[in-house]
């Protein structure tokens, strides 16, 4: 690459940061967590037609990352280079960052149920337990697969591993958590993390609720067998 294209390069990626509105999209999202057009266009102080353009942009510059679920759109920033460098403009400057406040009611933040898997607080812990612990390899479209200790471990905790493999199903995902707005396991593997966690009484599910009561018995099993903290 010569020094034309990297100058040429590093003004359009400049031009896509400074705009006030665009700039304020992407320091929303310096905390890790995902938020949808809208969410942004209120931060931004734009419409939300306004938003989609910005958006585009940054997405077209590799600034933002956009992943669909449901009828819902979530953008966050591609990857840690992007973080980096706005972390160091904010050094440049001296500017602090606000931190992420979710809207969700409390009774469902901690854990609660996201169709047939765990969601909320406790579900992305374990997610990120299990990432931090090399046990998730990522496949296309968010899909993941386990390692042999992950399985291992989890077939010690009861799953059966096989049987989860064989359902007509993915079989385990990053679904994006709606209060955290970072990943949980979802699939079968999610399904499974779930029976047993309410099999070996980790959770109770509260009565006519989502919402999912951590066990004084599940926190103790957790950190000693999988090394989630909560």
């Amino acid at each position: 690459m010569n020094v034309e294209t990297i100058d040429a390069g590093v003004s359009r990626v400049a031009a896509a940061i400074a705009e006030p509105a665009r700039t304020r999209m992407l320091y929303c999202l310096m905390d890790g967590r995902a938020r949808t057009s809208t969410e942004l266009a209120v931060v931004a102080e734009v419409s939300p037609a306004t938003a989609s353009v910005h958006l585009a942009k940054l997405k077209e510059q590799r600034l933002v990352n956009v992943y669909a679920q449901g009828r819902h759109r979530y953008y966050s920033l591609d990857g840690a280079r992007v973080a980096d460098a706005l972390e160091s403009l904010s050094v440049l400057v001296g500017t602090v960052r606000t931190s992420f406040t979710p809207s969700t009611p409390s009774h469902l933040t901690a854990a609660r149920t996201c169709y047939d898997h765990m969601a909320g607080t406790l579900a992305v812990a374990i997610h990120d337990r299990f990432k931090a612990a090399g046990w998730l390899r990522p496949l296309d479209n968010s899909g993941y697969d386990i390692n042999s200790d992950a399985e291992k471990a989890l077939t010690a905790l009861g799953l059966d591993i096989n049987t989860l493999r064989s359902l007509r199903r993915r079989f385990a995902c990053a679904c994006l958590d709606w209060s955290e707005r970072q990943p949980h396991i979802g699939g079968a593997l999610g399904a499974g993390l779930l029976k047993l966690a309410l099999k070996k009484k980790w959770v109770m599910q509260e009565l006519d609720s989502r919402a999912l009561r951590l066990t004084s018995q599940g926190k103790r099993e957790l950190k000693a067998r999988l090394s989630v903290v909560i």
